[in-house]
């Protein structure tokens, strides 16, 4: 409308949490695959991930072991396991993936890895050798690892896992101090996984001779991080980077004039990972500007123009309800868009 002769490039693009099977698969025509696999509490969970071209995976470990797959008078990271997350990397490894991107984010988890890792051949032994149930409790119980007979395939497997935070595994800011309430953990409760996951760490160093429990991104999603460091030689990057690369973002860019990215909600925060920022350092490096449109602007909004962002504007036009500007959210898209072109196009005129 404002400027018909504009040629528009729409791009899918996720930071590695909730929509990036999704926004790859469509962006790199790949195909979902759905799976029967263990849930957090153990019940059966129709999970999915996705394949690309080149026999590349992309699991979000939250379709496997996500907070959102247990009600919330159910959780209890005591119990939780990733085995399910597990069942999802050998399916694809089964299929023939030999790269496998991991989002890790909104886990109901703090087993360490473990579960994921069971479910892949290693065993959690007792100081009698007998074998421990799931759960992030029952870390504080391990004496021995058997990995006799680990799946072979994860040596020739390269392991991306998509990681936002910088939580080491244990201590103060720590996976179960810091995330460990969200998840159903009282304060008893926290105290003791967090030992527990100090004991995980303690066996896989004596067995390994590895320490990777401080690495930034280790506590991420109740040590998931850790232990697809550990058990996977996983490498932790960020998500939206992981992202951008795959789908050759900046090979886009070239001839372009602006770049358009979008957020439910920009603050200060949103500097550390989010998609609007990650876009926007690619594109700054080309001297394109970046318009981000969202939902809600939060406090200090004012640090992501540091940032390669160039100007914000909110999708919603009037006070009104979350359920309304989400259910509006195509229309106020569409106005907020126009809003912003009629600026743009009064600026050009100056």
């Amino acid at each position: 409308q404002i400027f018909p002769d504009a040629e528009l490039v729409q791009i899918p693009v996720a930071d590695g949490g909730e929509g990036t099977v999704e926004a790859l698969t469509e962006s790199m025509n790949g195909k979902i695959i759905h799976k029967d696999v263990q849930g957090p509490l153990g019940k059966v969970v129709d999970a999915e991930y996705g394949i690309l071209p080149g026999e590349v995976a992309v699991i979000e470990m939250a379709s496997a072991s996500g907070l959102t797959l247990i009600p919330d008078n159910k959780r209890n990271p005591l119990i939780t396991s990733t085995y399910g997350t597990g069942q999802l990397i050998q399916d694809a490894m089964e299929r023939g993936c030999r790269e496998i991107i991991i989002g890790i984010g909104g886990s109901a988890t703090n087993d360490g890895g473990a579960g994921m890792a069971r479910a892949l051949g290693f065993r959690f032994l007792d100081s009698h050798g007998k074998e421990l149930p799931e759960g992030g409790g029952a870390l504080s119980y391990i004496s021995d690892i058997d990995d006799s007979e680990m799946d072979e395939r994860i040596q020739k497997t390269k392991f991306l896992v998509a990681c936002d935070v910088t939580n080491p595994l244990t201590g103060s800011e720590g996976a179960s101090h810091i995330y460990g309430a969200q998840k159903g953990a009282s304060l008893s409760d926290i105290q003791h996984l967090d030992e527990a996951l100090g004991n995980l760490a303690k066996i896989v160093n004596s067995k390994y001779c590895r320490a990777n429990e401080n690495i930034p991104g280790a506590g991420a999603a109740g040590g998931l991080g850790y232990g697809l460091m550990e058990f996977c030689g996983g490498e932790l990057k960020s998500g939206i980077e992981i992202v951008l690369d795959l789908i050759k973002f900046d090979s886009y860019l070239d001839g372009v004039d602006l770049v358009i990215s979008g957020e439910g909600r920009i603050d200060g925060q949103s500097v550390y990972g989010k998609v609007p920022v990650g876009i926007a350092g690619r594109a700054k490096k080309k001297d394109i500007p970046v318009l981000v449109v969202v939902g809600d602007i939060g406090p200090k909004v004012d640090a992501v123009y540091d940032h390669g962002i160039d100007a914000v504007m909110s999708s919603v036009n009037k006070a009104m309800s979350l359920d309304e500007a989400m259910s509006r959210a195509y229309e106020l898209l569409i106005d907020s868009a126009s809003r912003a072109m009629r600026m743009i196009k009064i600026g050009m005129s100056l």
